[in-house]
């Protein structure tokens, strides 16, 4: 089982910042997209922000020029810039890795990292 290492939660108030990292263990070669998800309680996991290996990205409309996404592809890591954050975006985020080897598709998460906004 492939585990992504993730860190940079944490208690922040609102309008304050963050910066999520992840990383996926460099024997995992190609990895195509990585992203943030999210999940609050009571509610289902969400799609924040992702990534392709080119650079290309996607956001929540929720995120859009708050968050910012990047990536360091020789590092297989994956960043998730927090601005002007919201009492709404306290939730578990989890980093997601997708790859694959022989024409079989793996995926992977993260343990997940808290972020609590305080309003």
């Amino acid at each position: 089982q492939v585990q992504l290492v993730e860190s940079g939660g944490g208690l922040v108030q609102a309008g304050g910042s963050l910066r999520l990292s992840c990383a996926a263990p460099r024997s995992i070669s190609s990895i195509t997209t990585m992203g943030w998800y999210r999940q609050a309680p009571g509610n289902q996991r969400e799609l924040v922000a992702d990534i392709t290996s080119g650079g290309l990205t996607n956001y929540a409309d929720s995120v859009k020029g708050r968050f910012t996404i990047s990536r360091d592809n020789a590092k297989n890591a994956v960043y998730l810039q927090m601005n002007s954050l919201k009492p709404e975006d306290t939730a578990v985020y989890y980093c997601n890795a997708a790859w694959s080897l022989s024409r079989i598709s793996y995926d992977s998460w993260g343990q997940g990292t808290q972020v609590t906004v305080s309003s």
